[in-house]
């Protein structure tokens, strides 16, 4: 069968015309190389589609386009069976659902997916289930300048799903654009990736491990935080009042009080991160800041009790759940702290500080 296509007509004067546009793609990659490379990949998918359905070629044209190419540029990647099987793959997804020729007015290179490496198209084509996500994955990339480890980690983490699924009061106690943006930094479940530790570990090396684990925390937090301190005291009428957790959010211009409980949400926990973010505003606050934001972050909630909690309360809070990430090693899983032990311990440095 490959000896036949070998001889057809069509397919040599279609090879040939493939060999010449991948030339000058190489003259012009200096220039532009990924878009250019997209677009060759792009017309490549379209046409292998089309030569499928009008020749009755199958998977066949596949296997032997795949076979001249590489013996033609031998010091080319990017021409494997797979690679193929992937363009076409590519072209059908946003093609068949998006028709996004017509959606950028003829213009490929206005579109999204053509601003961002290949390899993570394909992570994303094979990943995501309809275009609106594929294309919410897109653009978190162009934004926060993803590699592809951290584009598949969000997409193994379902960050499409999580994102802006926290129960809030931002509509009420925000502006519209603080609000949206806010609303948009939360997660809801967030999902935590725990350091080992030994199993009698004492309070200094829980310490180093909460420390250590700050750079996985900020990646499931999301882009903007930036760390301020774990325990920071709230000196009121001299009694000091520890924050558990404080970040500053660099798009928001505000602090954000994390509450971190083991416990399913109660209202009275509310009550005392409202506390906490009026503290804040009036001590640490800078006049050019936005108000700070609260976060509680529980083992579970109830989403109505959740509403009511926040419906009387005049700051920002957001409300949602955590899971602990099911990839974990099963081998450490044993010798991690529960959450349970870490706030028991947490509980107990407040007690001590008073």
């Amino acid at each position: 069968m490959n000896n036949n296509l070998k001889q057809n007509n069509e397919y040599k004067k279609w090879l040939t015309d493939i060999k010449t546009r991948i030339k000058q793609t190489q003259i012009k990659a200096a220039i532009k190389v990924n878009t250019e490379l997209l677009r060759l990949y792009w017309d490549l998918g379209a046409e292998i589609v089309e030569k499928q359905l009008k020749s009755q070629w199958g998977d066949t044209v596949i296997r032997q386009l795949s076979l001249d190419l590489k013996k033609e540029f031998t010091n080319l990647e990017g021409f494997s069976r797979t690679n193929l099987h992937y363009m076409r793959q590519w072209y059908l997804f946003y093609n068949q659902q998006d028709k996004i020729v017509h959606q950028v007015g003829g213009q490929l290179e206005n579109h999204p997916i053509f601003q961002i490496p290949w390899r993570h198209n394909v992570e994303i084509i094979t990943k995501c289930q309809t275009i609106k996500e594929a294309l919410f994955y897109v653009q978190k990339t162009i934004q926060n300048g993803w590699s592809r480890s951290m584009l598949t980690h969000h997409l193994e983490l379902n960050l499409y799903g999580r994102e802006g699924k926290a129960v809030t009061n931002f509509a009420s106690t925000l502006p519209a654009p603080q609000s949206d943006l806010a609303m948009q930094t939360l997660k809801d479940p967030y999902i935590f990736d725990l350091m080992a530790l030994t199993e009698k570990y004492n309070e200094r090396e829980l310490e180093d491990a909460l420390t250590e684990n700050i750079t996985k925390f900020l990646l499931e937090l999301g882009a903007g935080f930036a760390y301020v301190g774990r325990q920071v005291p709230l000196n009121i009428d001299g009694t000091d009042y520890p924050v558990d957790l404080l970040f500053y959010h660099l798009k928001l211009r505000c602090f954000v009080v994390i509450e971190l409980k083991t416990v399913k949400f109660v209202p009275e926990t509310a009550g005392k991160t409202s506390f906490y973010l009026s503290a804040i505003d009036d001590l640490m606050r800078h006049p050019t800041d936005n108000p700070t934001i609260g976060l509680i972050i529980c083992k579970n909630k109830n989403n109505l009790v959740a509403e009511y909690a926040l419906r009387g309360i005049n700051q920002p809070i957001g409300i949602s759940e955590y899971q602990l990430t099911k990839v974990f090693p099963e081998q450490f899983k044993g010798s991690l702290p529960s959450i349970e032990e870490i706030e028991e311990e947490l509980n107990s440095m407040k007690k001590n500080k008073n």
